[in-house]
């Protein structure tokens, strides 16, 4: 199964530039309502994944419970805990499924490590319950 058709476009998709700032990156999470959001480089390069708890440590491990001039502190200062690992365009549905386990989107890249979009977590599973409902109903 080709799984771009569980895409959603990167015109469709809500991410940061690894230059914003700190606060920049902060309003946009607290606008959407993400808990956890990709970062790409100004050429579209797939840079990792920032999350709430990843900012929440910052403060209070690397700038002592104070934020000064949040707007001075660039995103990429931030140590994130975990990156959302990509999957290329031409990925199995075996390896989407996979990274899905532990990752509430999967990024995907394409050959140049281009960030082309993301595919939900909620998109596969409904996929994996309309492929069980029907397989039931074959075997009935």
């Amino acid at each position: 199964m080709n799984i771009l058709y569980f895409l959603t476009p990167k015109s469709d998709v809500t991410y940061v530039y690894d230059d914003f700032s700190f606060i920049e990156t902060l309003n946009v999470l607290e606008e959407k309502r993400y808990s956890a959001i990709p970062i790409i480089n100004k050429n579209g390069k797939y840079i990792g994944t920032l999350t709430e708890g990843d900012m929440l440590w910052a403060i209070k491990n690397d700038f002592d419970l104070s934020v000064q001039n949040p707007e001075k502190i660039q995103i990429t200062q931030v140590q994130r805990r975990k990156d959302n690992q990509p999957v290329k365009a031409d990925a199995n549905m075996e390896d989407l499924v996979s990274k899905a386990m532990s990752q509430n989107f999967v990024p995907v890249i394409d050959d140049n490590g281009i960030f082309i979009g993301i595919i939900t977590r909620k998109d596969i599973i409904q996929y994996c319950y309309t492929h069980c409902e029907k397989q039931e109903k074959v075997r009935k």
